[in-house]
């Protein structure tokens, strides 16, 4: 069970990465036996997810922001492993060693992250869904406390389907994608819902039109999709 203090010393690593000119953006990886743990790190948000070739373990995840020279806020959205996860707060900072994070597990024993990719990319940031198609019409989603964000960096994704007033956790995927000539590919490394869907390669037409995600194609179900996504 990750607790307040694991949370501060993994993701307050940002301070020390910030303070050396070092950016912490981007997706990094770790491993511990059969256990793969992804930090995912955008301009905003963050999530940190643990799973196996098998099934999805836990994901936690939120908002940063920096605060001076070497410092970043931490705001934690959400925990499906730890409770209560809403309003878990702190300003440490914490160094990087070698161009790894070096932070420490839920045990207190040293965990290192290596870089999977820098967070440069077309798509590379943070987006809520704002509209779906419905019997033939786009239809808006407002903003509220209840929302599905995908956080993308250079070559992973996550979407997590939240209340951030609340904390309560709805679902989660995600894994690997590419983004070329207009072709969207999704590869599902994991799902809180249903580890059957790991392994599967999804395809879809997508457009950006400044800030907005136009992106269609067949869900994880087989069933015709067509959202819009905002930053």
């Amino acid at each position: 069970m990750k607790m307040l203090p694991v949370f501060l010393s993994l993701l307050l690593s940002f301070a020390g990465a910030l303070k050396a000119q070092e950016s912490p953006m981007g997706a990094w990886k770790s491993v511990s036996g059969e256990v793969t743990s992804m930090l995912l790190i955008t301009p905003s948000w963050f999530t940190v997810t643990d799973y196996n070739d098998k099934s999805f373990i836990s994901t936690y995840g939120g908002t940063w922001t920096q605060e001076g020279d070497g410092e970043v806020n931490v705001f934690v959205h959400f925990n499906t492993a730890y409770n209560p996860p809403v309003g878990q707060k702190g300003n440490v900072p914490v160094t990087m060693e070698n161009g790894h994070l070096i932070t420490n597990n839920a045990s207190g024993e040293k965990q290192e992250w290596t870089r999977v990719d820098d967070g440069a990319g077309p798509l590379a940031g943070n987006w809520r869904i704002t509209s779906r198609e419905r019997d033939g019409k786009m239809t808006a989603i407002p903003e509220g406390p209840r929302k599905t964000l995908k956080m993308l960096t250079g070559t992973r994704f996550q979407w997590v389907a939240i209340n951030t007033d609340t904390g309560e956790f709805f679902g989660t995927g995600g894994g690997t994608y590419t983004f070329e000539n207009g072709t969207y590919t999704e590869k599902i490394e994991f799902f809180s819902r249903d580890s059957s869907r790991v392994g599967a390669a999804l395809t879809f037409k997508g457009t950006v039109n400044g800030n907005n995600w136009d992106h269609s194609g067949l869900s994880s179900k087989g069933e015709p999709i067509h959202e819009v996504w905002s930053k």
